[in-house]
């Protein structure tokens, strides 16, 4: 093998090394912002607010009709 073939092929290979880990980067990133925005989301959910209904009503299904 000639040298500047040698010379291209890690050049290539380096260049893909790094596309390879600043897509990695990206991911990293984009899955922190998720987590972020999800967080807030929760957070910002009401809670659940109870029924005006007397204790009594709503515990029991009638099956026989």
């Amino acid at each position: 093998m000639e040298l500047s073939s040698i010379s291209s092929q890690v050049s290539s290979q380096a260049s893909a090394q790094i596309a390879a880990q600043m897509s990695l980067l990206l991911l990293r990133k984009t899955l922190e912002l998720q987590a972020s925005s999800i967080t807030g989301l929760v957070q910002a959910a009401a809670p659940p607010v109870a029924s005006g209904n007397p204790p009594h009503l709503g515990n029991s299904i009638d099956v026989m009709a």
